[in-house]
């Protein structure tokens, strides 16, 4: 990008270069015209015998010289501007696209990695089982590790394939009455079971949204997931549920390294993620909080990121409340 920068500069200026010259040239050649026009002018009226005359054509060419100046300024710059403008556009455009196939490339790498690890693991309980004749004691952890996994391989697909759904306009939003504090303790309960002792909750009952039940789940399931991810496994992560007026605002507490404010404004993007694939110590694809941005959105709620105490992040969830 560096060098396509360097270049496309150069470029810029040289076209911005050679306008300029063109214009000076214009202004030459006006400079001549004029010249000869007072050599034609002084031969053809004799300033001291017809001097009324004599001024009346040198105005006129002295005007004729002026108008075709302002015209050189005003055609070079509008031209100058123009092309700023549209290499500005340009640029601009390139350098997104240049960007979003960085990104692109970071997600492939990143769901190749969460797509292998999850099935090597499942891969390695079962031949386990297969080739040891092991007792159910042994059995039920390598079962429940494959489980686990399993449903990590079952959030990745739910999340490319929703992403791919709503960039499609292909699926279909309903809008029913959900109990959204029920939903909320379900997920818990499942993240819970399979990270324990780490999740405390404060959940208050009967609070009820109009929204798509499927996609409300998976936005809570990303949040749980990504406090998972950059939460040290002794510290506790706590899942707030409440009434505010008439609204409903649910808030996942990690107590991680917590986010910047230059990254707060970054990380709904679109496979935005900190670093880079080879340096990035945390799982993911960068597709969790843009998905869950876009179905907090597209349920007319609102989601913000704040910092935690002392450390760590918040985010915090808004919707409508059913009354």
């Amino acid at each position: 990008m560096r060098i396509f920068s360097s270049l496309y500069l150069l470029l810029l200026a040289y076209i911005i270069t050679a306008v300029v010259f063109w214009e000076m040239s214009l202004q030459k050649l006006s400079g001549r015209i004029y010249a000869q026009e007072m050599i034609t002018l002084k031969s053809r009226i004799d300033s001291t015998a017809t001097p009324v005359e004599y001024n009346a054509e040198l105005a006129s060419r002295k005007h004729d010289l002026e108008r075709r100046t302002m015209q050189y300024i005003g055609e070079g710059g509008t031209f100058i501007v123009v092309i700023l403008i549209g290499a500005a556009v340009v640029y601009s455009s390139l350098k997104r696209r240049f960007m979003l196939s960085r990104q692109q490339n970071n997600f492939m790498l990143a769901v190749t990695h969460e797509l292998k690890t999850p099935i090597a693991a499942i891969k390695l309980n079962l031949q386990t089982m297969e080739k040891h004749q092991l007792p159910p004691d042994k059995i039920a952890p390598l079962v429940g590790r494959s489980v686990k996994e399993a449903n990590r391989l079952n959030d990745l697909c739910n999340n490319i394939l929703l992403a791919s759904q709503l960039e499609g306009g292909t699926y279909k939003t309903t809008h029913d009455t959900i109990d959204l504090s029920q939903l909320a303790e379900d997920a818990v309960a499942e993240y819970a079971a399979r990270h324990p002792q780490r999740f405390e909750e404060e959940i208050t009952p009967g609070c009820m949204v109009n929204g798509d039940k499927v996609m409300l789940q998976i936005a809570l399931n990303n949040l749980l997931e990504n406090a998972v991810k950059y939460t040290p496994s002794d510290k506790p992560i706590t899942v707030v549920l409440e009434k505010k007026d008439n609204r409903v605002v649910l808030q996942v507490r990690d107590l991680g390294t917590g986010i910047t404010d230059e990254e707060k404004k970054k990380v709904f993007d679109k496979f935005y993620r900190v670093g880079s694939e080879e340096t990035r110590k945390a799982k993911g694809t960068g597709l969790g909080l843009y998905l869950t941005c876009k179905v907090i959105t597209q349920n007319r709620g609102q989601i913000i990121v704040k910092d935690n105490q002392p450390n760590g992040a918040i985010f915090e969830i808004s919707l409508p409340a059913n009354r």
